[in-house]
């Protein structure tokens, strides 16, 4: 915990996360890759009695472990939490009291003040068509707001009826170029970090553009790394729109919040178990972690200076941290504008509230749901099946593991 998660060191020299080799096997786990593989290591069937015995202790010694750094890290670390060269003003311990929320409830939240989306995408491969369907739902306590849905279509073959031979030939390219069948694979197009950023796009653009209410609740990042490579990152004018709409969102509209499921920052979520019920650590901004986006980015040229001057414009003023509401739900990070930390900080707790829990925004769950019961994959996959169904073939392009019952 020294300089890679509180203070984090400019990029140039190496990245921590490059510096460091990866943890042997033998030091992660306890034995070696060799132990592992060794089938007379393994128990037998009969022995799940001694499994559960051994899982509950293995549970129960890392439990107390955890709990028994908490109190150095609030001695030792949360002090340190605004020294550092990318903290911000605000940066440091902070706490609300009930009374504080039950006005959030009322004033901000049950008068639709604040408005949520979530998004979902699902992708149904076959050898003669792909199909890809993006969804996205805005909603507050005052109702549905708003839905919309994208859907894509990709076919290798494209009939122009000029040399059938050359265009089967053709066909045969890109299809070897491809992905295994029904597996994401980044050889395709249409890859799971594509439909990510087109995802986040859309959700951004709805909280931005379609959205009435003076507080935005977004899932993620307001920044996301989906937004800033890939495609984006190698078409102009698809890294001028994301990063516009970035920088409107940030810059100008301001007042917005962004909570994410599963952020990779293991370490500073260890600081997060360390808070107490109703406290929130606003930690530094994300400037620092978007110049490191340039190191992996594969920025070349006008874009590299386009995604440089962005993160210092709008990473300087984005400060990320971290919340806890009740001893039995784990912390979450946020996002939120250094202006307006305290009170993002407050409307996601408010919301977090709702179900103790979860300790989790109850709006983004909810246009979850919406997002899954209309555009989730269970509808979708039935209405491909239906249309195949009528085209005369309902199981010869299915995957082996749709027809696998």
């Amino acid at each position: 915990m020294k300089h890679m998660d509180l203070h984090p060191e400019p990029p140039g020299g190496q990245h921590p996360s490059t510096a460091r080799q990866a943890d042997d096997f033998e030091e992660a786990y306890g034995v070696t890759l060799e132990q592992a593989i060794d089938l007379d290591t393994w128990s037998t069937g009969e022995n799940l009695p001694q499994l559960y015995a051994e899982l509950e202790e293995q549970v129960r010694r890392a439990v107390s472990e955890e709990a028994g750094r908490r109190q150095h890290i609030r001695n030792v670390l949360f002090p340190k939490v605004a020294a550092g060269h990318w903290s911000v003003p605000a940066s440091g311990l902070h706490c609300f009291d009930v009374p504080t929320l039950e006005r959030a409830h009322r004033g901000l939240l049950f008068n639709g003040s604040v408005e949520a989306c979530d998004g979902t995408s699902v992708t149904h491969d076959t050898l003669p068509v792909t199909i890809t369907q993006i969804g996205v739902y805005l909603v507050s306590y005052n109702g549905e707001q708003g839905s919309y849905v994208q859907r894509l279509y990709r076919k290798d073959f494209q009939s122009r009826g000029a040399d059938p031979e050359k265009e089967v030939l053709e066909l045969l390219e890109r299809r070897e170029r491809r992905g295994s069948q029904g597996l994401d694979d980044p050889r395709d197009e249409m890859s799971e970090l594509a439909r990510r950023g087109l995802m986040a796009y859309a959700e951004r653009a709805l909280l931005l553009e379609k959205s009435v209410a003076p507080w935005r609740l977004g899932h993620g990042n307001p920044t996301p790394y989906e937004l800033m490579t890939g495609h984006w990152a190698h078409h102009p004018h698809m890294i001028d729109a994301a990063l516009g709409l970035m920088r409107d969102l940030v810059l100008n509209h301001k007042r917005f919040v962004f909570v994410p499921s599963a952020p990779r920052q293991r370490a500073l979520l260890t600081l997060g178990y360390a808070l107490k019920p109703l406290e929130y650590l606003i930690i530094r901004s994300t400037e620092v972690d978007l110049l490191r986006r340039l190191e992996s980015g594969g920025y070349r040229g006008e874009n590299r200076t386009k995604v440089e001057a962005f993160a210092r414009e709008v990473g300087a003023e984005v400060v990320m941290g971290l919340y806890r509401v009740s001893e039995t739900a784990p912390p979450y990070m946020f996002y939120a504008h250094r202006d307006h930390a305290q009170t993002a900080a407050l409307i996601a707790m408010a919301d977090s509230a709702l179900q103790m829990h979860r300790g989790f925004p109850m709006l983004i769950d909810l246009a979850d749901k919406m997002c899954q019961t209309t555009f989730g994959a269970d509808d979708f996959v039935t209405t491909v099946h239906q249309a195949y169904a009528h085209a005369g073939q309902p199981y010869q392009y299915l995957g082996e593991r749709e027809t696998r019952r």
